[in-house]
């Protein structure tokens, strides 16, 4: 009796938690609006192309999903190159930190921009809507990542990847691909809500750290 009232009451807890992140979800897209389309016409004017990126990524319990971006590189760019920069950040051997590329042709003027303050990932609110995001997890990973790696990393999967995540208020732009594995296991190792709640207090910050490093 007292361990079914104990999962009933877990069970409630996440319910209203996720009931909360839909809310607030909600809430910064609405709130980001203007941003959006001020950012949607700065694309358009840059570049050929629509304002929207959708990428298929590998969700909860390995489910694929369309995330959305805002378009930050010329269409129809190869793949290629952040395929093999994907790899060699993956290798054992590797210790660069986990980041995108350094000046990238494929890359607009725009898109720069919006990279630099993670304005381009903002349509993600919109993933967080329909269930195949959260606004705190793993980062969500590309089909030829996942297809590298091994059993434990695997483990990432448990849950649905996030916008944002302990890993990037913890070590972005300075930990190596090992090591935000290892971020994302203890997030969900110690998952809660107050968790989630200080991860996202901390992300304005953490992005704006990342920026004037650059």
């Amino acid at each position: 009796m007292a361990q079914t009232a104990a999962r009933a009451g877990t069970a409630l807890a996440v319910a209203a938690w996720r009931a909360l992140e839909l809310a607030l979800a909600a809430a910064l897209l609405v709130a980001a609006g203007p941003l959006l389309l001020a950012a949607a016409a700065a694309i358009r004017l840059d570049s050929p192309g629509p304002v929207l990126f959708r990428q298929r990524r590998v969700g909860m319990a390995g489910r694929s999903f369309q995330l959305l971006k805002l378009r930050t590189m010329v269409v129809h760019a190869d793949p290629a190159p952040h395929r093999d920069h994907v790899r060699r950040l993956m290798s054992g051997s590797s210790s660069e930190p986990w980041a995108p590329m350094t000046a990238d042709p494929r890359v607009t003027r725009a898109g720069r921009v919006l990279r630099r303050f993670a304005l381009d990932e903002l349509p993600q609110l919109w993933n967080v809507l329909r269930g195949d995001m959260s606004l705190v997890g793993p980062r969500p990973a590309l089909p030829y990542e996942v297809e590298l790696w091994s059993a434990r990393q695997r483990r990432r999967l448990a849950v649905r990847p996030g916008i944002t995540g302990l890993w990037q208020v913890a070590a972005r732009g300075s930990a190596d691909f090992q090591t935000m594995v290892e971020l994302d296991l203890t997030y969900i190792a110690r998952r809660s809500p107050w968790l989630d709640l200080c991860i996202l207090a901390r992300t304005p910050a953490a992005v704006l750290r990342i920026r004037s490093a650059r």
